[in-house]
C-alpha cells in the first residue's frame, strides 16, 4: 500500500486521540477555573480570588500543548527539521510551566475561609490539569521525534527534557525565574544557571528537588506513553519527511 493511501487510516485514529485528550483537557481546566470561582463566591471578592494566579499558571501550560500540536502539524505536512527544531525550542521553554503547577501546593492552607480539603481539590485540579497538558505534549512531540530520528533518540530526548522540565521548574520556584526571562533577563538565568552548576554538591536540596521531580515525571511520563501506545501504536519511522503539499485548511495534529 503507498504512503498516500496509508496515511489518512494512521492519522484518523491519531487525531480522535488529540481531540478526546484536548476536551478532557479544556474540561479539566473549566472545572479548575468554577472551583476559583465558587472559592470567590463563598469567602467574598475581597479574598476569594487569591487563588486566581493558578488560572494564569495554567494558562502557561496550556502553551507547551499548543506548540506540540503545531509541531505535529508541521511534521505531518514535511516542513523542513530546521522549523520544528525551532518551534520545539520555544516548546521546550514553555514546557516546565506545566509541572511548575505541582509545587503550588505549597499555598495550602495559606488563606482561610473554606474546608482545607476544598482547596487541596482546588489545587489539585490546576495542578492535575497542568501536569497532563506537558505530558501529553511531550507524547506529540517524541512521536515526531521518534519518527523523524528513530525511537531510541525519542527516548533519549524525552528523558532529557522531563530531567530539564525538573531544573525548570526548580528555577521557577526557587530563584523565581520564569519562560520569559530567556529572551528579558538571559544574562541573570544563565548566571545563576552556572552558578548551581558549578558547585552541584554544593547545594543538596537542588539534588533532591530535581532527582525526585524528574523521577515522578519519568514514571508519569512511561505510563501516559503506554496509554498513547496503546491507543495510536507506536510511532513509525520515517526516514524522509514527506513531500506532498502543505495543507491550506486550519491547524492538525497527529
Amino acid at each position: 500500500m503507498s504512503g498516500l493511501t496509508s496515511t489518512p487510516a494512521r492519522t484518523r485514529p491519531a487525531t480522535r486521540w488529540v481531540a478526546v485528550a484536548t476536551t478532557l483537557l479544556v474540561l479539566g481546566s473549566l472545572a479548575g477555573c468554577g472551583l476559583v470561582a465558587l472559592r470567590a463566591d463563598r469567602v467574598g471578592e475581597g479574598s476569594g480570588l487569591v487563588f486566581g494566579f493558578l488560572a494564569w499558571n495554567l494558562f502557561l501550560a496550556w502553551v507547551p500543548y499548543v506548540l506540540a500540536l503545531l509541531i505535529g502539524t508541521l511534521d505531518r505536512d514535511g516542513r523542513p527539521g530546521w522549523l520544528l527544531l525551532g518551534v520545539g525550542v520555544v516548546w521546550l521553554a514553555f514546557l516546565p510551566n506545566a509541572p511548575y503547577i505541582l509545587t503550588d501546593f505549597i499555598h495550602l492552607g495559606a488563606v482561610a475561609g473554606v474546608p482545607l480539603w476544598f482547596d487541596a481539590a482546588l489545587i489539585a485540579s490546576f495542578a492535575g490539569t497542568g501536569l497532563a497538558l506537558g505530558l501529553v505534549s511531550l507524547v506529540l512531540v517524541h512521536r515526531v521525534a521518534a519518527r523523524r530520528l528513530g525511537p531510541a533518540a525519542g527516548w533519549v530526548g524525552a528523558v532529557l527534557v522531563l530531567a530539564l522540565s525538573a531544573v525548570g521548574v526548580y528555577l521557577g520556584r526557587f530563584p523565581r525565574f520564569n519562560s520569559w526571562d530567556v529572551v528579558t533577563n538571559p544574562g541573570g538565568l544563565v548566571s545563576v544557571v552556572l552558578s548551581r552548576a558549578s558547585d552541584p554538591l554544593g547545594n543538596p536540596f537542588l539534588l533532591q528537588f530535581v532527582l525526585g521531580l524528574s523521577g515522578v515525571l519519568l514514571v508519569s511520563y512511561v505510563l501516559t506513553w503506554l496509554l498513547a501506545a496503546g491507543l495510536l501504536g507506536p510511532a513509525r519511522r520515517t526516514a524522509v519527511p514527506p513531500s506532498r503539499t502543505p495543507a491550506r485548511g486550519p491547524l492538525r495534529a497527529d
